[in-house]
C-alpha cells in the first residue's frame, strides 16, 4: 500500500473532526472546541501537503472530498441526529462513483 494513502487518512480524519467541531465552536465564540477545529485544519492541510509526495493531487483531493462527505453525513446523522433522505444519499453515491472513477482511471503515470 502507497504511504501517501495512511497520510491522507490522516487528512481526512482530522478535517472529519474539525469540521464536526464548527458545531460546537458556536460561532468560534467557544474556545476549546475552536482550538481543536483550528488545530485539526491545520493538521489536516499539513497531512494533505505530505499525501502530494506520493499521489497527484487531484487524486488526494477525490478521496479526500469523497470520504469527508460520507464521514461528515455518518457523524451528522449518528452524533447530531441530523436527517437524510433518499435524494441525499444519491447525491453522495454519485460522489463515491466520482472518487471511484478518478482513482480507476484518472491516475498519471
Amino acid at each position: 500500500m502507497n504511504i501517501g494513502y495512511f497520510y491522507l487518512i490522516m487528512a481526512i480524519v482530522s478535517e472529519v473532526i474539525g469540521s464536526n467541531m464548527v458545531v460546537k465552536t458556536e460561532g468560534f465564540t467557544k474556545l476549546r472546541p475552536t482550538l481543536i477545529c483550528i488545530v485539526c485544519f491545520v493538521f489536516a492541510l499539513y497531512m494533505l501537503s505530505i499525501t502530494v509526495k506520493y499521489m497527484p493531487l487531484y487524486v488526494a483531493y477525490a478521496i479526500w472530498g469523497g470520504l469527508g462527505i460520507i464521514l461528515v453525513t455518518i457523524v451528522g446523522i449518528v452524533v447530531w441526529k441530523n436527517n437524510i433522505n433518499l435524494v441525499t444519499l444519491l447525491g453522495i453515491a454519485l460522489i463515491v462513483a466520482g472518487v471511484v472513477i478518478v482513482n480507476l482511471f484518472g491516475k498519471s503515470h
